[in-house]
């Protein structure tokens, strides 16, 4: 009797066992990812639901309103107001000067800031974290890698981690399409990428997402052997005479035409066929899911037999 006992029972365990193997897709949800740092490292407490926010860093902006949290966005810095999707009346703070007495009268839930807000030791925010508004800091990333995780902790932060996968696999799409075009070039061009015009020239070197950018879409970047931003000299782009020239300079009337004009770079080879191009600054600038954008105009510009 006892055998017959067990037999059921172990019959009764098979068949339990095979319906939630055909069930699947009904087994619970993992648990939320818990969030106890922010991308700089530092402690920090999520309030338990996030209504409102304020977002001084462009790219954060860019990824908020990307993930659909736009309307939960109540400030933003000076840079963020002509983002698609975010009031334009929102108040407008200074994220190099902050009023951190203003902040804590918004009341955000919580507050995304941009690593340059942060200089020396001090923390210029540490009145307003005392007051209990959890403060959150997302360093400039320096590769894709780190933009994309960017994006994962944003969603995460709000709860929204299915849309971040999806903004990253979005963005991972598109690159890897012109990764895939770019490795049928056979001739690699060099580039020179300016980000400030003369006299004050300033470029980058590896270690930068777009120095990544310009190596995915199969080109060399001329500083490609330096590290990070740098100023740069007219006599060192004239040894190097790059192919193309890229800017993103967008605080002047006509880049371009500044650069073809510029006394002596008649020498270099990207002016003498006026290969000279415009891409977008704000998208190339800004670490979010954006650069795609200026990725394709870099592809466009500077191979434009396999890219037009």
């Amino acid at each position: 009797m006892k055998l017959k006992i067990i037999a059921v029972l172990l019959m009764t365990a098979l068949f339990l066992a095979f319906l939630a193997a055909c069930a699947g897709g009904n087994e619970p949800p993992a648990p939320a990812q818990v969030i106890d740092r922010d991308r700089e490292g530092n402690p920090i407490t999520l309030p338990e639901t996030i209504d409102s926010v304020i977002s001084l860093g462009p790219a954060t902006t860019e990824i908020l309103a990307a993930l659909g949290f736009a309307d939960s966005i109540i400030a933003v810095d000076t840079f963020s107001d002509n983002i698609a999707g975010v009031d334009p009346n929102l108040a407008i703070l200074d994220m190099m000067a902050p009023d951190g007495e203003r902040i804590i009268n918004l009341q955000p839930d919580v507050l995304f800031v941009a690593g340059i807000s942060r200089y020396g030791a001090d923390d210029p925010f540490r009145l307003v974290a005392d007051t209990g508004i959890c403060v959150i800091f997302i360093p400039s990333s320096e590769s894709i890698a780190g933009i994309q995780e960017d994006i994962r902790f944003i969603a995460a932060v709000m709860g929204a981690e299915a849309g971040g996968e999806q903004l990253i696999a979005d963005m991972q799409r598109e690159i890897d399409a012109v990764r895939q075009l770019a490795g049928t070039i056979t001739e690699r061009r060099t580039v020179y990428f300016e980000v400030s015009p003369a006299p004050w020239m300033v470029s980058f070197g590896a270690d930068t997402f777009l120095n990544e950018m310009i190596e995915i879409i199969g080109a060399e970047n001329v500083f490609a052997a330096e590290s990070g931003w740098m100023s740069v000299a007219d006599e060192v782009i004239l040894t190097l005479n790059p192919d193309v020239v890229l800017t993103s300079v967008n605080f002047i009337d006509d880049p371009i035409g500044e650069i073809l004009g510029r006394p002596g770079w008649d020498s270099i080879t990207a002016v003498q066929n006026g290969d000279v191009f415009y891409i977008d600054t704000d998208s190339s600038n800004r670490p979010s899911h954006n650069v795609v954008i200026a990725l394709l105009e870099m592809a466009q510009a500077v191979y434009s037999d396999y890219f037009g």
